[in-house]
């Protein structure tokens, strides 16, 4: 009998074991997804910089040569971290795209939003959207988590609760954009679904990596919500010249 309960007590310490491993697994493979699709962001601007940086001496009549220089090490170090990032990311992309997209594909935003409902709909869940504040464009991260977290969550609820009413909010403020997505109860008993708890994971990642807020959980009435807030970074304000030189 002891040696039945020492047998007993390696098993379940194994199986703790493997379920965190697989745990830290899920995780590597959300972040590595994550930094396939953002490498398109940051590699735009970065070319931003370097083709500006190449160009601000041409709109200056006689630049100083000290002006011209400094430019062209900023051109030269976004050159640089532009083939760093590329190299970088090469090695996550010779995993090959999540869905086998080319990786060229142009990243999704919010403005496909309307496009994503209609598919969603036609998948037979009955879903509408629900925007408070000003709409405006937000940065390329923000927008992709944002469009990405409504994508997965709409996912969520035709896997687990078909036939179910979806009302997604999307509110703007002057720091932030905050997400809600509520489904209620399905009208037909879900099929198991592997994999469960993945799409929460890459939700929870794509909060975090923008310094934001996730939660998800059941609603009072049988139904799921999942709510996020997506910092917005603020511009800097542009200083102008009676500024500078006061």
């Amino acid at each position: 009998m002891r040696r039945t309960r020492e047998v007993r007590a390696k098993l379940m310490e194994q199986e703790r074991a493997l379920a965190q491993e697989r745990a830290h697994r899920t995780v590597l493979e959300e972040r590595a997804r994550i930094a396939r699709e953002l490498h398109d962001v940051v590699a735009h601007h970065m070319s931003v910089i370097s083709i500006q940086a190449e160009a601000a001496p041409y709109r200056v009549a006689d630049p100083p040569r000290e002006l011209v220089a400094a430019l062209a090490d900023i051109r030269a170090g976004a050159l640089e971290g532009l083939t760093e990032l590329r190299r970088l990311l090469g090695v996550l992309r010779s995993e090959g795209p999540p869905g086998g997209r080319s990786p060229e594909a142009p990243q999704p935003t919010l403005e496909r939003l309307d496009d994503l409902l209609a598919g969603v709909r036609a998948a037979g869940l009955d879903v509408w959207a629900v925007v408070s504040g000003p709409r405006r464009p937000l940065p390329e991260g923000v927008e992709l988590s944002a469009y990405r977290i409504v994508q997965e969550a709409l996912s969520n609820a035709l896997r687990h609760a078909p036939g179910a009413a979806v009302r997604v909010e999307l509110t703007y403020t002057g720091a932030a954009l905050r997400l809600r997505i509520r489904n209620g109860p399905g009208t037909t008993a879900a099929e198991p679904s592997p994999g469960a708890g993945h799409g929460l994971l890459g939700m929870r990642e794509r909060a975090a990596m923008l310094g934001g807020e996730f939660s998800a959980g059941t609603a009072p009435d049988g139904g799921y919500e999942v709510t996020a807030l997506l910092p917005v970074p603020t511009a800097p304000a542009v200083r102008t010249d009676r500024e500078q030189t006061a």
